[in-house]
């Protein structure tokens, strides 16, 4: 017998509880999978060790995604079909809106000097920030987000320092000021980077859920598709960043890509770019620079007796 169905025959009153449009076991079920996920994730080789595993990355990557596939599937036969394309666009939108906020985050670690075992904790605690934050908004809706518009412009000006710092530099880790790395050493913790996270994440948060929100109105379809796409974003990141080891000139085009995240901030009012185009241009910047690190890498000539 399956276990939704012993728990129907337990306690019926339960079960046809609503939250939101949805039983609340269904509420309960899936923070049950998100869980079993993120415990997962934080048990896997790559998370315990400074030595990255990009490969472990990419497939844990591709096994979240097929989860969310898995969870599209069921929708379907539950909800419906509409339901279940709501939420295929909504995680489709909300992971290429979040792209930003990885190269962001990639930014900030490099800057700060974290290690490789440290970004896993980091990451680990802004997931489950991430979530409480998505869970208010999305109850709150769209008029608290407005709150915060005035807050993109500061953000927007501090990346266009990074990008600055970044073009001029010699590595991603000259992205950040001198004085801020040290203030994160006199804290001796990883609360100072933690923040940061979560505060990227808000600041992204203002364009991604409205933009779920105009597919979908339904709450547990706009909610999930949101967690669902963060939970694929920590391990995308690891494997995003292992290319920053082997091409030595991609940290210029993470300036470059800074600097577009910006004017798209400050000029959202007045020019709307379509994710599409907005992930091909990142897509274009971060390819030339691969491709000039690969041209000019250096030689090594060998002779042989």
């Amino acid at each position: 017998m399956h276990v939704a169905t012993a728990i129907q025959a337990l306690n019926p009153a339960l079960w046809n509880r609503q939250i939101a449009g949805a039983p609340l076991l269904w509420w309960i079920g899936f923070h049950i999978a998100v869980l079993a996920l993120v415990t997962a994730d934080a048990l896997l080789p790559h998370s315990r060790t400074d030595k990255p595993r990009p490969k472990l990355a990419w497939l844990w990557s591709l096994f979240v995604a097929c989860a969310a596939g898995g969870f599209a599937f069921w929708l379907n036969f539950e909800k419906g079909h509409q339901a279940a394309l709501e939420f295929a666009s909504g995680y489709t939108i909300e992971t290429s809106l979040s792209i930003d906020n990885l190269f962001v985050f990639l930014i900030l670690f490099r800057g700060f000097r974290i290690s490789h075992r440290e970004q896993h904790r980091a990451l680990l605690w802004g997931v489950f920030g991430a979530i409480l934050l998505r869970a208010v908004f999305i109850v709150l809706g769209v008029s608290l987000l407005d709150r915060f518009e005035w807050v993109s412009y500061i953000f927007g000006t501090i990346l266009l320092y990074a990008a600055w710092r970044l073009l001029r530099g010699q590595s991603a880790s000259d992205a950040l000021p001198g004085w801020v790395i040290q203030l994160q050493k006199h804290q001796r913790s990883l609360l100072f980077v933690i923040l940061a996270v979560e505060a990227t994440d808000l600041l992204f948060a203002v364009d991604s859920i409205p933009a779920v929100l105009a597919v979908s109105r339904d709450p547990f379809v706009v909610y999930t598709s949101n967690i669902a796409a963060i939970l694929g974003l920590r391990s995308l990141y690891f494997a995003l960043s292992s290319l920053l080891d082997h091409f030595h000139y991609l940290h210029y085009g993470l300036g470059a890509l800074l600097a577009f995240v910006a004017a798209k901030m400050f000029l959202a009012h007045w020019i709307e770019i379509p994710t599409v185009w907005s992930l091909a241009i990142m897509a274009v910047i971060l390819g030339i620079c691969a491709l000039f690190s690969i041209l000019h890498a250096p030689r090594h000539i060998t002779k042989r007796g």
